[in-house]
């Protein structure tokens, strides 16, 4: 069976920090890019970051350059995402998916984990 499972989030001041783990199981972890997701009340779910399968290459979107970092460790089969200088502005549910290799899509997700940072 197929499973990611979120963990890290909570409540945090405006300028604090959290680490959201991506824990997968069920399929070759190795072979497939991770991506971080969220989405907050009201709003559509937007892409935070991802991390390939081969070299471990990057990409942020704008709104968290400079601030997240995503890496990912094949032994544990984990994805972290490390948020510093939080803003109310990312509160959501933070969401990891795995993307099967030789496709463009997102083809499995976890269920998220809540980020709530107050001003």
């Amino acid at each position: 069976e197929v499973q990611l499972v979120e963990s890290g989030g909570g409540l945090v001041q405006a300028g604090g920090s959290l680490r959201l783990s991506c824990a997968a199981s069920g399929f070759t972890f190795d072979d497939y890019a991770i991506g971080w997701f969220r989405q907050a009340p009201g709003k559509e779910r937007e892409g935070v970051s991802c991390i390939s399968s081969s070299d471990g290459s990057t990409y942020y979107a704008e709104p968290v350059k400079g601030r997240f970092t995503i890496s990912r460790d094949n032994a544990k089969n984990t994805v972290f995402l490390q948020m510093n200088n939080l803003k109310p502005e990312d509160t959501a549910v933070y969401y990891c998916a795995a993307m099967r290799p030789g496709t463009v899509q997102y083809n499995y997700w976890g269920q998220g984990t809540q980020v709530t940072v107050s001003s």
